[in-house]
Formats: structure tokens, sequence, C-alpha cells
């Protein structure tokens, strides 16, 4: 028993590894911002998400989103018609977005932040995604983040105008995951 106490610790001295994870039925991507006062929220259905994620591994975590725009819906025909057209996403051009996350810090308990890169009509610009992490079978990630849409050119004319529509997006997402085939979530 003596003898394996070394082998012992040299393993615990090892790296922590995080896991790999893809996203799982049950995951919802959301935004909500204001038209002319009044509240209005979208979804994106159609998004992927891949995450490498240890809590007691930040500097090894990786978060991967990719959003194709054309799904964006708002429950109004003529809004979502407008969203994809070449004043918001310009879905002809630049069909899809995507945020990319490297850096993680805790912010105590179970919330994490995710400093990373949004691509969304062609530009990039940091963006901080805040979350929860719940572990478990089938881990959620359940987070928010602020999205500056003029940072970006979308709303562009009339549209430009932070009375109409204001400069802030609130984003919200909710990922189940599922753990990933070997390889997968590189």
């Amino acid at each position: 028993m003596i003898r394996l106490a070394p082998l012992v610790l040299a393993l615990a001295a090892l790296p922590a590894f995080a896991a790999d994870y893809v996203q799982a039925p049950g995951s919802t991507l959301t935004f909500a911002t204001k038209y002319q006062g009044e509240v209005f929220t979208g979804r994106f259905p159609q998004f992927a998400t891949k995450l490498t994620f240890d809590p007691a591994s930040l500097a090894t975590s990786k978060l991967d989103v990719t959003i194709p725009l054309a799904g964006a819906a708002t429950g109004d025909k003529d809004r979502d018609e407008n969203l994809r057209g070449s004043d918001f996403f310009n879905i002809a051009k630049v069909p899809q977005a995507r945020y990319v996350a490297s850096k993680f810090r805790a912010l105590g308990g179970n919330r994490y932040a995710a400093d990373g890169q949004l691509t969304l009509h062609g530009v990039s610009k940091p963006v901080t995604l805040t979350f929860t992490w719940t572990p478990g079978a089938a881990p959620v990630l359940a987070g928010q983040a602020t999205v500056k849409r003029l940072d970006f050119g979308v709303g562009v004319g009339d549209w430009a105008d932070t009375s109409i529509i204001p400069n802030e997006v609130a984003v919200s997402t909710k990922v189940v995951f599922a753990p990933a085939k070997a390889g997968a979530a590189k």
C-alpha cells in the first residue's frame, strides 16, 4: 500500500482536463429589445454550441456558438423579414453569427463569465457572457449578455435611431449539454 502513495501523488499532480460537451435538445437562445418603447422578444431556434469546460480548470475552457440568422423569429412576420434584410442581419451576405470564447472567470458560487468575440454582420467585437453552470448527467449553462447592435452595424439608416430601437439588446441562453464523442468539441 505504501508503494502506491508516490504513484497516487504523481497522478494527482497531473493537470485537470476539461470535459467536452455538445448542445442537446431543450436548449434556447433568445433576445429582447424594444421598438418604439414596446418590448419584443425573439429566438434563434437553430443555433449550435460546443463547450469544453471544467470549473476547476477554467484556463482550458472554450465555448463556440454558431447562430444561423435566417431562423430569427419574433412572432411578427414583417419584423422577421426586416431582421433578415440588409438594414439588420443582411443574411444574403452574412448568414450566420458566431461567438467564440476562450477566457473564463469564476464569479463565485456556480457563476462564471466567458470573455469572447461575437462576429455579427461581418464585424467582430468583444462580448462577455455571464452564466451559471449546473453540473450533472445533462449539465446546463444559463447565461446572459448585452450586445450593442450599432457596434455591429445592425440597424442602419432610420433604424440607427436609438429612440426607435435601443442600442442594447439583451441576449439570454439556456444550453443543455451532452458529453461530446471523442474529438467532437475541439
